[in-house]
């Protein structure tokens, strides 16, 4: 937490010092900085197959009909295939029937993999359609350190079952500034909602489970944080998602156990809280503890591995 020049209280009385020094969504763009700068760019690649919205196409918009640039010249003709001789060909084993055919002609086929932890396409999100055209009383205020997110109106005056919806539907986005936009205005209304959340919570089940069936890392990770920050907003809304984690729940039964295994090495990167495991575990007993008597049955019917935080504490 900062503390203001000349102030006799000390940093160290706070269990988490400077908390509030960087943002969730100003810490996703340090992030994506640095793998720029030590990985190669992934946005361009993820574009190509559409695994996350296309932009325009051009600044100004897209060509009209007829005019869009000829993009079939830049494409190579596929490398030509030659079959393999057959008394070239190598005895392969089949791993079901045991037997053994020439390389190339034998109808074994490996099993395939199932693809649990595949990232799925990102589609558009109702967010960026609103922000496009200029719905939403919001903006970025460019600061030396971080950005920040600039409120036309108070966000307590907002209509919170109109816009919170339409912002938590945009955390699944990956371009800026969507996703910071979108990620720093949710926490910015859960922090400031007080009662006006109860009653919108069944409408935020499904943008949190889009956000979640994108199986992306730090979608996930962001979405994880989001939950956690509606759980603990109201006395009762925790006790409110009991009912929905059977729409909730599935994605992170299969992430539970995605941890970063370094061997003896040391994790740098703990305070950008990015390893799924250890933040699903987390939120897992948020939700038991802040759910009520109902909670635990619940979350062990959709998360068997998980156990109780509260029962054996």
């Amino acid at each position: 937490i900062f503390v203001a020049a000349g102030s006799q209280t000390s940093s160290m009385t706070s269990p988490r010092p400077n908390a509030a020094a960087l943002s969730v969504a100003a810490g996703m763009i340090l992030e994506d900085q640095l793998n720029r700068i030590m990985k190669a760019p992934t946005k361009k690649f993820d574009k190509m197959p559409k695994m996350i919205p296309q932009g325009a196409q051009s600044p100004f918009g897209d060509f009209p009909p007829g005019y869009s640039p000829r993009r079939d010249l830049l494409k190579t003709s596929p490398r030509k295939q030659y079959p393999v001789p057959t008394e070239l060909a190598l005895p392969r084993i089949s791993p079901r029937s045991g037997q053994s055919s020439p390389r190339g002609l034998g109808d074994s086929v490996s099993p395939p993999r199932a693809g649990a932890f595949n990232r799925r396409p990102i589609e558009p999100s109702e967010f960026r359609r609103f922000y496009e055209r200029g719905d939403l009383p919001i903006q970025v205020s460019h600061r030396g350190i971080a950005n920040k997110v600039s409120w036309k109106v108070d966000v307590e005056k907002l209509d919170y079952h109109h816009y919170l919806p339409i912002f938590i539907d945009g955390i699944r986005e990956k371009e800026d500034p969507y996703r910071f936009l979108a990620v720093q205005g949710t926490f910015d209304m859960l922090e400031k909602g007080g009662s006006k959340i109860l009653p919108v919570v069944p409408q935020l089940i499904i943008p949190l489970k889009k956000a979640l069936e994108t199986r992306d890392t730090p979608v996930i990770a962001s979405t994880l944080k989001v939950l956690q920050t509606l759980a603990m907003s109201g006395e009762v809304v925790g006790q409110a998602l009991v009912p929905y984690y059977r729409q909730v729940l599935p994605v992170l039964n299969i992430f539970k156990s995605k941890h970063t295994n370094m061997g003896d090495e040391m994790d740098y990167a703990q305070r950008k809280r990015l390893n799924l495991g250890e933040l699903i575990q987390e939120t897992l007993e948020i939700l038991e503890t802040h759910g009520g008597e109902d909670a635990f049955i619940n979350i062990k019917y959709m998360v068997p591995t998980y156990e109780s935080c509260v029962l054996n504490s």
